[in-house]
């Protein structure tokens, strides 16, 4: 989508749809006062036949019959107290009163850099739609192709540099969605990494790819076991941004199970038929890491994925098998369906020694425990670290997504330990959540940690807001105001 920023009036700019938002019906904008006008003063009349009440985020559509030079007027309710919120709800609202209009004049309730860069995030994430599947008539025809922000100055620095950062943002979350919409026939471990390390080497990043060989040879048996039962070979992959002058590094490690069957403990066929969604850790680590080498922040920021299936074949991993980690520590498997902890175990390990970053971040859809804990919108934060835990839920804030910390409860612990090995990969039947935060914990030695379940919001069923229905992009937008906040510290 073409975002353009411009000063023309309302009134006057030609455009298929002009949306403009509203806390009331009977108080309005100088902007609606003028639109009202020109509409012949009949915009209470036609409300109240419609019965818009100025909700937030109802919007109705009206035809301009030739008063103002939009073909339609779309007027959306707003909340009138967060002018950030309502430039989001305003934009998201404009990509779904399309059907067949291309082109919106956006009138944002406040002109500022945050209210551009929201707008933009909004626009193109609300066009997104997936249809790389079908054919013919079937295939989406697409809605939006171009807005217009009304009010704000092409010429301004700010407000261009705002347009740039929420149009990066919006695209490397939509690069997510694909990658968890794609079918696991072809999304498999070989083309996730192979779609990393094409997109990174296009900025000029740094790429490593370790095969199976590779795995075997570093002693990841971990990682190796979930792999047993799958046809494909496993990937991990290592991104590097590495700016000139960077004093931070910070490294994001994604749970990267392009489908998982829950090898021989095997899901019921309905817990299934979603699991090609299981790598949406992975995704949003890509989004997260080539986000920020386009927008050159001014942070190291190194992005790690383990790529593999979780399968039944005839050498798939077994409850009771005891494993060694490339930490050393041996884990004597539970349940076959809990893969995800032991792949990033191997990977956090590696990154740990091989990276020593100042800070780790994963993001795994990691138990259906969370989901229970928190529900489909909100993801599970753990962290020991305090002051981590505040300065991530503040960028959460501002990216607009939703996360609660969870503890990392001591008194679970001991439901790890093993009798025959250092420690068994999942605990009691309570608390589960935690008890996959304390597994992954063994691996994270001293490092400053943070692990992100994101079971819920990374995929839904149906659209929620401003999230689309399948995979979401959740946490690209978050890790990103992460770092930028983290680079404006110096």
């Amino acid at each position: 989508m073409k975002i353009q920023l411009t000063t023309d009036s309302p009134l006057a700019l030609e455009a298929d749809l002009l949306v403009i938002g509203t806390a009331s019906t009977t108080k309005l904008s100088d902007d609606l006062e003028k639109i009202d006008r020109a509409m012949g003063g009949t915009l209470a009349e036609l409300w109240k036949d419609e019965g818009f009440e100025a909700k937030n985020g109802q919007r109705v559509k009206l035809p301009a019959r030739g008063r103002v030079k939009a073909k339609w007027l779309v007027v959306v309710g707003i909340g009138g107290k967060d002018a950030v919120a309502d430039a989001r709800t305003v934009a998201h609202a404009a990509t779904k009163a399309s059907s067949r209009q291309k082109s919106a004049a956006i009138v944002l309730p406040t002109v500022d850099a945050a209210s551009v860069r929201a707008a933009a995030e909004a626009l193109i994430g609300g066009a997104y739609e997936y249809g790389d599947y079908k054919t013919g008539d079937r295939k989406p025809k697409g809605g939006l192709k171009s807005a217009f922000l009304l009010g704000a100055d092409k010429k301004d620095r700010a407000l261009k540099q705002a347009l740039t950062e929420g149009t990066v943002v919006a695209e490397c979350t939509n690069l997510a969605r694909d990658l968890v919409n794609a079918p696991p026939n072809d999304m498999h471990p070989i083309a996730l990494a192979d779609v990393f390390r094409t997109e990174a080497e296009k900025l000029g990043l740094k790429v490593t790819v370790f095969g199976k060989k590779e795995l075997e040879k570093k002693g990841m048996e971990l990682f190796l076991a979930v792999n047993r039962g799958s046809a494909i070979e496993p990937r991990m992959v290592h991104v590097a941004y590495e700016p000139e002058g960077a004093t931070k590094k910070v490294a994001f490690v994604g749970k990267g199970l392009t489908f998982d069957s829950g090898g021989l403990c095997i899901k019921p066929p309905k817990s299934m038929d979603t699991m090609k969604c299981d790598m949406a850790g992975a995704a949003a680590t890509i989004g997260i890491v080539l986000a920020a080498a386009r927008l050159k922040l001014p942070v190291a920021v190194h992005g790690v994925i383990g790529c593999t299936e979780n399968m039944t074949g005839a050498a798939a991993y077994r409850p009771g098998d005891v494993f060694k980690s490339l930490d050393g520590k041996t884990v004597e498997i539970i349940n076959t369906d809990a893969e995800g902890r032991l792949v990033l175990a191997d990977c956090l390990s590696w990154v740990r020694d091989e990276l020593a970053p100042d800070l780790m971040i994963d993001h795994a859809t990691l138990t259906g425990a969370c989901m229970v804990a928190l529900g489909n919108y909100r993801a599970g934060l753990f962290t020991a670290d305090d002051d981590l835990a505040t300065k991530y839920a503040k960028a959460s804030e501002v990216a607009d997504e939703k996360f609660w910390r969870m503890p990392l409860d001591e008194d679970l612990r001991s439901s790890l330990d093993s009798t025959i090995a250092d420690l068994k990969h999942v605990g009691g039947a309570y608390g589960g959540s935690i008890t996959a935060a304390l597994f992954l914990r063994e691996f994270v030695g001293k490092t400053p940690w943070m692990h992100l379940d994101i079971a819920g919001p990374s995929f839904l069923e149906g659209a929620h807001g401003r999230a689309p229905r399948g995979g979401t992009g959740f946490g690209v937008a978050t890790g990103v105001r992460f770092l930028e906040a983290l680079g404006a510290e110096g």
